[in-house]
């Protein structure tokens, strides 16, 4: 089984490019299964329904979010009936949406969880204590589980590639939009890459317009962020599972 992991999609540029790429990159690498982190799809920050559909649409069978799940108020409408989505599962309890999905494809039962980081991020509830219950949960529930980690250190990321070797099949980092060259299977069997990236417009800072950001930067004042335009470039990886559901390779895509 080969599953596809897409990093951040940014904005209409980064749908853009799924839109018109992602059918032929699913065929190019065999891909059975496609997860999309989807938390900057709507105007660089968000989701809204539309933009869930749109994701669906083009053939994402899990989209996962993170730190700026709340951004779009509709979010709060529909999020309890999107079946495929899923937002970080160490926001407290009470929040609206699911913190993991299992999804059954080509015979297989994929469970996808979504986690946030804590370093130079919300303070919400711990991601290791929190997959430690998912886990037991999970338990004889699910034949792969890949975990979307969306993180600001490198540091907690790692932390969490490591305190999940051989626990879960993947831990793939999402949020600083830029694509490591670190991907590895881990000694015990779990794929790990520091982040994949994001699918988003190439000449930006992280999909935004450069001169808002630098603006910020050298006078310290709120400035506005604008989705940049132009060309759109993609991150990603795949993760490659044979017939016993062993991982045996990761891989980076770019385009």
């Amino acid at each position: 089984m080969n599953i596809l992991f897409i990093g951040d999609v940014v904005g209409r540029p980064g749908r853009n490019y799924l839109n018109i790429n992602l059918k032929r990159l699913a065929e190019e690498n065999d891909i059975d299964f496609i997860i999309i982190n989807g938390e900057n799809s709507a105007g660089g920050v968000g989701i809204t329904k539309g933009t869930y559909d749109e994701l669906i649409n083009m053939g994402a069978d899990i989209i996962t979010l993170g730190n700026h799940s709340w951004a779009k108020k509709e979010v709060f409408e529909f999020i309890e009936d999107a079946e495929r989505l899923v937002r970080p599962a160490n926001y407290p309890e009470g929040t609206p949406g699911k913190g993991y999905r299992i999804m059954e494809k080509s015979g297989k039962r994929i469970a996808v969880v979504n986690l946030c980081g804590r370093v130079y991020m919300d303070c919400i509830d711990c991601p290791f204590k929190t997959i430690d219950k998912i886990l037991f949960e999970l338990e004889n529930k699910a034949d792969i589980i890949i975990v979307d980690f969306h993180g600001e250190a490198t540091s907690e990321k790692l932390a969490m590639g490591w305190y999940l070797d051989c626990r879960v099949h993947a831990v793939i980092g999402t949020h600083t939009h830029v694509q490591t060259s670190d991907e590895k299977v881990l000694p015990g069997g779990t794929a790990y890459i520091t982040d994949a990236g994001m699918t988003g417009p190439s000449d930006s800072i992280l999909g935004v317009e450069k001169d808002a950001v630098i603006r910020r930067f050298i006078t310290g004042m709120p400035t506005r962020f604008e989705v940049a335009s132009g060309e759109a470039v993609l991150g990603a990886v795949c993760i490659q599972l044979d017939e016993n559901n062993k991982v045996y390779n990761i891989k980076r895509i770019v385009g």
